[in-house]
Formats: C-alpha cells, structure tokens, sequence
C-alpha cells in the first residue's frame, strides 16, 4: 500500500477536532488538551487548510460545525477509537499478554456473559480481554474485532456464523404478582411488551391458542434490562429470555408465570472474521461450553 502522505492525518490535531466538536468551544477544548486557546484554533485553522473547507463557524462565545465539519465528525471519532484500540492491543503484546476483541448486545454481555468471563480468565491468566457492545453488523476489520455474539439469524458479511443458542422465552412475573395456570388468565392481566419486539406477546398467545382482543395493552419499555427492572416492581408480566434472567429466577425476585416457553425465530450466533486465522477459536469453544439450555423444537 502507497500511502499519500500530505492526506494522513495528524491524530493530535484530530483530537483537538474532536473535542471542539463536542464542547462547542475551543477554550473548553483547550482545557482537556492543556492547550491555550489560540492553539487549538491554530490546530483547527491547519486542519481546515489541509481539508480546504471551514470546519467551523465562529460564533460569539462558542463555535459551531459546518456540514463539512459534521460529515468529518463521526469518521474522526472512529479513527480515534481505532487508534486507542490499537494501542492497547500493542502495549499488551509488549507486556506479554494476548488480546481477545469480543463484541456483544448490551443485555447478553452484562447479564449472561460477564458473569462467567471469571472463571474463562483464571484458565487464561495470559489474556486481556477487550469487550465492547457495538449494535449492529459491522466490518470486523474496521473495528479490530475477534469475535462477536449477533443475535438474529446467521447472516455476517465477511463472518462465519456458528449456532450458539436459541432463544427461549417465558412469561414471567415479580414476587408481588401470582402465578397463573391457563393463557386465557394471563390474557387479563397487566402486560410489558417490549418496543423492539411489538409482537412477542401476540405470537406467544398464538401458540397457546388465544387470541387476544388488544395486542397492544399493558406498558411499553425499550430494552430488555428495563423490561426486567418493570417486572420486578410488579408493573406487569414480560415475556423474557430465559438466558438473561437467570439469576433473577436463582434469586427468587422473578419467577415463571407459566411453565409455556416459547423459542423463537431468532437466536444466537458466534460470529468470527472470514480468512483470518481462527485466534478465538478456544474462547468460541467456551462460550458453546456454557449454553445450558437447548433448543425447543418448533411448536414446543
């Protein structure tokens, strides 16, 4: 690869770029860099030079980005996050250590998978871990990543998928909320619905064989973790994984409303670069290693 050097980027001048951008004020900026403030604005000002365009628009007290300087934005905080990565990863080469780059959703990373990385590292004493939670399908090389658990169905460009585990889900209810015996019960009784997931509850009364009359009854939440939070305060019955609330259901603050799981068209997958040497396939092994739950069949 030739490289263009007059195009590549000074990381410094980059991060004072980016500082900018985010308080709006190179004095502010300054202040983070230990940097006066006609020195960011010289920064800025060769930047601006080098690109041709005005990056900024000085206002009085504060400075705002120009469409230019928004488009440059998010791509500088990427080459940023690169160049940290990058150098964690070099300074625990240098110390003798190996660097494994996991990626995973928020709720399977917090809820299901650091609760078991303890016993993975103590095998491992040789080994830095790097997670992360990005959403999303990205370019594995782009983000310097190892491995990374999708969940959805076995599609990655540029990734080969491994099956990890379905996933299953139960109605469940807090310690404040009775157990029911028949879908028809819990037809009437207060609801969480998930945004992400408008048709769970629909779905499972489908395959119990009722029809609800409004679909849409009960509370909305975002995100599994809040979803978790509304059941135990007895807002409500959720249909939630059951790999996430393990030690909820341990614990006795959540407990199955009613033994009907139901598994889903989605699942979990192990996601590893294409034509890269497999370097986490013992941590990819592991993580098959700790699924305690199968598969139900189709109609279970």
């Amino acid at each position: 690869m030739i490289l263009q050097r007059r195009l590549l980027p000074d990381m410094r001048i980059l991060q004072t770029f980016e500082l900018a951008a985010r308080h709006g004020n190179f004095t502010r900026a300054g202040e983070e860099l230990a940097l006066t403030q006609s020195a960011v604005s010289r920064q800025i000002r060769d930047l601006e030079e080098q690109l041709g365009k005005p990056l900024f628009e000085r206002l009085r007290g504060r400075v705002v980005l120009t469409r230019a300087g928004e488009d440059l934005l998010p791509e500088v905080q990427r080459l940023l996050r690169m160049a940290e990565r990058t150098m964690r990863h070099a300074t625990a080469g240098a110390a003798g250590e190996t660097v494994l780059s996991v990626n995973a959703l928020p709720s399977f990373a917090q809820r299901w998978l650091v609760p078991r990385l303890a016993g993975y590292l103590a095998q491992h004493p040789g080994l830095r871990l790097d997670l992360s939670t990005r959403g999303g399908i990205f370019d594995f090389d782009e983000v310097q990543c190892d491995l990374a658990i999708h969940y959805g169905q076995p599609i990655w460009p540029g990734g080969s998928c491994t099956y990890l585990c379905s996933e299953i889900v139960v109605p469940v209810a807090g310690a404040a909320l009775p157990a029911v015996t028949r879908a028809e019960a819990l037809a009437e009784r207060p609801k969480i619905h998930l945004a992400e997931r408008p048709a769970l509850w629909s779905e499972w009364f489908g395959r119990q064989g009722v029809e609800l009359e409004n679909a849409n009854e009960g509370h909305w939440v975002d995100e599994i973790a809040l979803a978790i939070e509304t059941v135990r305060a007895g807002l409500g019955y959720a249909l939630l994984p059951l790999y996430l609330i393990e030690q909820e259901l341990a614990a006795g603050t959540l407990r199955v409303a009613l033994d009907a799981p139901y598994s889903t068209d989605m699942a979990y997958y192990i996601v590893t670069p294409e034509g890269r040497a497999d370097s986490a396939a013992g941590f990819r092994d592991w993580l098959i290693g700790q699924v305690s739950f199968r598969p139900l069949a189709r109609g279970a």
